[in-house]
């Protein structure tokens, strides 16, 4: 992995061949995808992890950019970066296996599932929470404007909660929301419903 700096105030790592480039604009605090840059770089390393720190030594007010490596998995991965007047670390939910997110649940977390309630009616995870994050319309799909409100009135903030969905990346998405709302316990569950029943895990309806 490699990085080099762009004009006065950006900063960008490229991408190995699994990861995408996205862009923060960090004044405006939103986050939008790239195309990679050309091959002539600095070199940098170990930059995307679950969690890491932005350089926080950007002094002049003009608008600023960093680009991070995400995983490319998650296309359509948008992240709002928290403000307050310096950069800050930028995270990504941790997440695991299903059957290490089994083990979890064994050990106490709780589990949010985060798909339509046709499917979580079609089956479920043991002692499951349905809170859609997106509900099916005609022959698409819309957000579910109250998500975080709906899972703010079942969880606490600092509960340990396994994020659930189908197939493994509309939890991430969902997971990415609470965490920008303050909920430190998030674990994403890697390959969604399909993976847990495939693995002969423990279901209900």
């Amino acid at each position: 992995m490699s990085s080099r700096v762009v004009g006065y105030n950006n900063i960008l790592i490229i991408s190995t061949a699994t990861m995408k480039t996205t862009t923060f604009d960090v004044s405006a605090a939103t986050c939008f995808r790239v195309p990679p840059p050309s091959s002539s770089s600095l070199y940098s390393s170990n930059l995307c992890h679950t969690s890491f720190s932005v350089l926080n030594s950007l002094n002049p007010p003009h608008r600023r950019r960093i680009s991070v490596a995400v995983p490319s998995k998650f296309p359509n991965f948008r992240r709002e970066v928290a403000l307050k007047g310096n950069l800050e670390a930028v995270r990504v939910p941790t997440s695991v296996p299903v059957r290490v997110a089994y083990e979890l649940l064994l050990a106490g977390h709780r589990y949010l599932d985060v798909r339509t309630p046709e499917e979580f009616n079609a089956g479920h995870t043991p002692d499951a929470i349905n809170i859609p994050y997106m509900f099916r319309v005609g022959s698409g799909m819309t957000k579910n404007n109250n998500f975080v409100r709906e899972v703010s009135s079942h969880f606490r903030k600092d509960d340990e909660i396994i994020v659930g969905c189908q197939h493994g990346k509309k939890s991430m998405l969902a997971a990415s929301d609470l965490l920008v709302a303050g909920f430190t316990g998030l674990t994403d569950m890697a390959g969604g419903y399909a993976a847990w029943t495939q693995n002969g895990l423990p279901t209900e309806q």
